[in-house]
């Protein structure tokens, strides 16, 4: 197979993750061909590790030894590299608005998915998400399930509202991303909440948009194998490279390029990532690291949500 090095889009993922299908869906929106590399669940994932330093949420996106994490990075790097059609075209902030709302929403929407399906799931990957996800009380899930419906029909309902008047997406005429993070809940309401089918049958204009959405596609997709992705890491060491939303500037964290520093999401699943600090900037985080038997690596980060430390 013939690999673009430098311009391969490479999504590590697996196909349950909501936040996945955000990314795959976004891909869809721009038309774009991709390689996807299926990884585990749960952890460990040790060819996933090499190139992340540890970083363990869904889904990573690589593009040769450039790693970006977490959804809200990769899509503004999508967008500024293949900016026809803009997803932000309402504005990063009311895009960004939605995003955090979605995020909170996703919360009560994977807490019905792992008590409705408790009896379907392998140990593991309860014990894995209980570890995982601290914001929820695995012992009270009985007790919470029917606060945790409530909340996801709220949801529901307003973006029912939203779409009201007639409009084809939640900000217009033209899909953003704000659709594409309130469409995660639904995608994985109707996926994996088996209640959804019940409490969702009133929501139509919800029902119509979402259609709307998922016939945009994902996107031509090519799978590759985990070991496929470390060989274009390493194939890309010699290009000089370094993808980036901005240069630095001094913010409040006050480290400097070359500091040795660690990154961390600021909410759960925090595990730190060590690394040379390249860039920090409004936008974004880069740290270098080398890893052996591949070399330097770019790890990028959203600035919203991470938080910079002295490194261990």
């Amino acid at each position: 197979m013939k690999y673009e090095i430098l311009t391969d889009l490479i999504l590590h993922h697996h196909d349950p993750s909501p936040y996945g299908e955000k990314i795959r869906k976004l891909f869809g929106i721009k038309g774009l061909s991709w390689k996807s590399v299926q990884v585990s669940m749960v952890m460990p994932r040790p060819d996933m590790t090499a190139l992340t330093g540890g970083y363990r949420r869904i889904p990573v996106m690589q593009i040769g030894a450039d790693i970006f994490c977490d959804t809200l990075i990769i899509a503004q790097v999508i967008d500024k590299l293949y900016p026809s059609p803009s997803v932000f075209h309402s504005g990063l902030l009311t895009n960004l608005a939605i995003q955090s709302w979605s995020d909170m929403m996703f919360r009560p929407g994977a807490a019905l998915s792992l008590y409705e399906n408790a009896e379907f799931l392998p140990a593991e990957v309860v014990s894995d998400r209980a570890a995982y996800f601290t914001f929820l009380d695995f012992e009270n899930f009985a007790q919470d399930s029917p606060h945790f419906r409530s909340q996801f029909v709220t949801f529901a309902n307003h973006l029912d509202y939203q779409l009201s008047d007639g409009r084809l997406f939640l900000l217009g005429e033209k899909v953003e991303w704000a659709d594409v993070n309130a469409y995660m809940n639904i995608w994985m309401a109707r996926g994996n909440i088996p209640s959804s089918e019940d409490f969702m049958k009133k929501f139509q204009h919800v029902s119509n948009w979402y259609d709307r959405i998922d016939n945009l596609g994902c996107g031509k997709r090519t799978d590759i194998m985990s070991t496929e992705s470390l060989d274009i890491a390493i194939q890309a060491q010699n290009s000089g490279n370094i993808y980036r939303l901005g240069d630095h500037i001094d913010d409040q964290s006050g480290f400097k390029p070359g500091d040795h520093v660690s990154v961390q999401p600021d909410d759960y699943g925090i595990i730190p990532v060590a690394g040379t600090l390249e860039i920090s900037n409004d936008d974004e985080i880069i740290i270098s690291r080398e890893q052996d038997g591949i070399g330097r690596i770019n790890l990028h980060f959203p600035r919203k949500g991470f938080r910079i430390e002295v490194g261990n």
